[in-house]
C-alpha cells in the first residue's frame, strides 16, 4: 500500500503536440472516500500523493448520478434529455447510447489518436432484451458490443456491458467469445492497461486509453482479503448524516442490527477503494518509469457516488453530496499546475474539456463547457451553477406513468448546484406525488441535515433567483419538466 513512484527514465519518444490521455474512472466512488479529502477514514496513499502533484477539483459532479446516464454524458458531452440515456441500460428498458452520437472516442480517433477502452461500458442494450440465448453468453444487463459504430471510435476493446461479479469477471474483445477470468477485476484490468500503455509509449501518434473500473460498486464484499485486512475489526466513524433507522424505514425492512451492517458494508467499500489505490499506483508508476509523464494527461475520477446510509439511503440517484459528488484529479506534468479549484465541473463538461486540452475542435453537438483554458491557467472561468437531474427509470415506475397517460421523463427531480447551494424540485417517482422544493446551504449545513422546505417559489429573493436559474437550465436542455 505504500506509494513508491520511481524516478522517470528518459523516453526516446519526442513529445507529441497532443498529449496522451489516460482517463480512469471507478464506479460508485464518492468524493469523500479518499484520504486527502479528510472526510472518510479510508487509506489511499498513492492517490494522496498524486493529489499533491495534481489539480484537484473540489466540486466535480455527476449530472445524473447513475451509471449509464453519467457514462453517456461523459461520452457525448450532452445531458440525458438530449442523448436519450436517462436511466441504466437494462432489462425491460430500450435505452442505449445511439451509434449516431458523436462521442469523445470518435473525436479522438478522427484527430489521429490511438484509442482504447478497458472495463465496464454499460451503454449498450442488454442482449437478453433482443434474444433469450445470446451467442456471446451475456446475461442480465450485460452485452457484447461488436466492432463498429457502437464502440464510438475505440479501436482496442477489452470490455463488457454490466456484470458485478468482481472476483470472476469476464470480457470481450472483437468476437462474441467470452474471456473468463479468475482474478479481481481491478487488478486484471490494470494489467491489461499497463500492457496497452507500454505498447503505445514509443509510438509517434498519441494514445487515449479509458479505463473503467467497476469496484467499489456493490456487492461490496467482493474484494480481495488483503484489502479487507486493512479494516478488519475496525470501528469506523460513519458520517453524521448516516441513519440505519431511516434506512430501515426507507426500505421497509429491518436493517439487521443497527449500524452493524453499515459498518460491514463501509469496511468492504473502503477496502475496495484501498485496493483501487494500489492499482492506480501501478499505472501512475508506469507512466513515470516510461518517461512519458510530461506528455500524458492522467485523469482519475468516478461516475457517481455512494450514499452508504447517508440520509437513510444506499447507492446513488439522489441529489445529496454523497451521491452527486465525485473525485476528480488531473495531472499533466509541466502543463497543468498542481493545486485545487472550486470550479463547478459537471459530467457533460468532461468530453469538451478533454478535447480542449488536446486542442481538438469540440463538436457542435456538445452541450457541456470546454474549461480547458481555465485548467491551463489561461483564463478564469465563472460557472454560476451546474444542472443536476434524475428520472423515474425502474420498469414498474415507467409502467405506472404510462398507465396514467404520463411521460415518466417529465418526473423525478431537477436541480442546480452552486458553490454554496443545492436547490431541488422533486416531483416524485410515482404519479400524483406531492411536489417538494428543498434548499440546502452547504456553508451552514455541510451534511445536508436540515434542508429548508420551500412552500412558495416566491418566498424571497434567493429562492426566486435559484428558481429562475433552474428554469433557465430547463429551457437550455429542452427539458419538459414542469416547475
Amino acid at each position: 500500500m505504500k506509494p513508491s513512484i520511481k524516478a522517470s527514465k528518459k523516453s526516446s519518444k519526442k513529445p507529441s503536440e497532443k498529449p496522451n490521455i489516460i482517463y480512469i474512472f471507478a464506479d460508485q466512488w464518492r468524493k469523500q472516500a479518499v484520504g486527502f479529502m479528510g472526510e472518510d477514514p479510508v487509506i489511499t496513499p498513492n492517490m494522496d500523493l498524486f493529489a499533491e502533484q495534481s489539480l484537484v477539483f473540489n466540486h466535480a459532479l455527476s449530472c445524473t448520478p447513475l451509471c449509464s446516464p453519467h457514462r453517456a454524458a461523459l461520452m457525448t458531452g450532452k445531458y440525458p434529455q438530449s442523448n436519450g440515456v436517462y436511466t441504466n441500460c437494462k432489462i425491460g428498458a430500450d435505452v442505449m447510447l445511439s451509434p449516431d452520437e458523436v462521442c469523445v472516442g470518435d473525436a479522438l480517433k478522427s484527430a489521429g489518436y490511438q484509442t482504447g477502452y478497458i472495463g465496464k461500458w454499460h451503454l449498450d442494450l442488454p442482449e437478453v432484451n433482443l434474444c433469450d440465448e445470446p451467442v456471446s453468453g451475456a446475461r442480465d444487463w450485460d452485452a457484447f458490443t461488436p466492432p463498429g459504430p457502437k464502440r464510438h471510435g475505440f479501436d482496442f476493446w477489452y470490455s463488457y456491458g454490466a456484470y458485478d461479479h468482481h472476483m470472476e469477471p469476464h470480457y470481450w474483445r472483437d468476437t462474441p467469445e467470452m474471456i473468463q477470468v479468475d482474478q479481481w477485476s481491478l487488478e486484471h484490468e490494470t494489467g491489461i492497461a499497463l500492457e496497452y500503455i507500454r505498447s503505445k509509449s514509443d509510438n509517434s501518434e498519441p494514445f487515449a486509453l479509458f479505463v473503467s473500473w467497476n469496484p467499489p460498486h456493490s456487492p461490496f464484499e467482493l474484494v480481495p482479503d488483503v484489502y479487507k485486512e486493512i479494516y478488519k475489526d475496525k470501528e469506523l466513524s460513519l458520517r453524521p448524516n448516516v441513519s440505519s433507522e431511516r434506512l430501515a424505514a426507507h426500505t421497509g425492512e429491518p436493517f439487521e442490527s443497527g449500524d452493524e451492517a453499515l459498518q460491514r458494508y463501509t469496511r468492504d467499500y473502503f477496502a475496495a477503494v484501498s485496493g483501487m489505490d494500489e492499482q492506480f499506483g501501478r499505472i501512475w508508476q508506469e507512466v513515470q518509469q516510461l518517461g512519458i509523464s510530461e506528455n500524458t494527461l492522467i485523469v482519475l475520477t468516478s461516475d457517481h457516488g455512494e450514499l452508504m446510509g447517508s440520509h437513510g439511503l444506499m447507492a446513488k440517484h439522489s441529489w445529496h453530496e454523497e451521491s452527486i459528488g465525485i473525485p476528480c484529479l488531473m495531472n499533466w506534468t509541466g502543463t497543468i499546475q498542481k493545486g485545487s479549484t472550486d470550479l463547478l465541473f459537471n459530467s457533460v463538461d468532461i468530453m469538451p474539456t478533454l478535447l480542449g486540452l488536446a486542442e481538438i475542435p469540440v463538436p457542435d453537438t456538445v452541450e457541456g463547457l470546454d474549461l480547458s483554458s481555465h485548467i491551463l491557467g489561461n483564463s478564469n472561468a465563472e460557472v454560476p451553477s451546474a444542472f443536476i437531474c434524475a428520472f423515474p427509470g425502474r420498469k414498474e415506475a415507467i409502467e405506472n406513468f404510462t398507465a396514467s397517460g404520463l411521460d415518466n421523463r417529465q418526473y423525478g427531480w431537477r436541480g442546480i448546484r452552486t458553490s454554496q447551494y443545492t436547490y431541488i424540485v422533486h416531483k416524485g417517482y410515482v404519479p400524483g406525488a406531492e411536489v417538494e422544493r428543498l434548499l440546502y446551504d452547504h456553508e451552514q449545513d455541510p451534511y445536508q441535515l436540515n434542508p429548508r422546505v420551500i412552500k412558495d417559489a416566491q418566498e424571497d429573493e434567493l429562492v426566486m433567483a435559484l428558481e429562475a436559474e433552474l428554469k433557465s437550465w430547463l429551457r437550455r436542455t429542452n427539458d419538459s419538466f414542469d416547475l
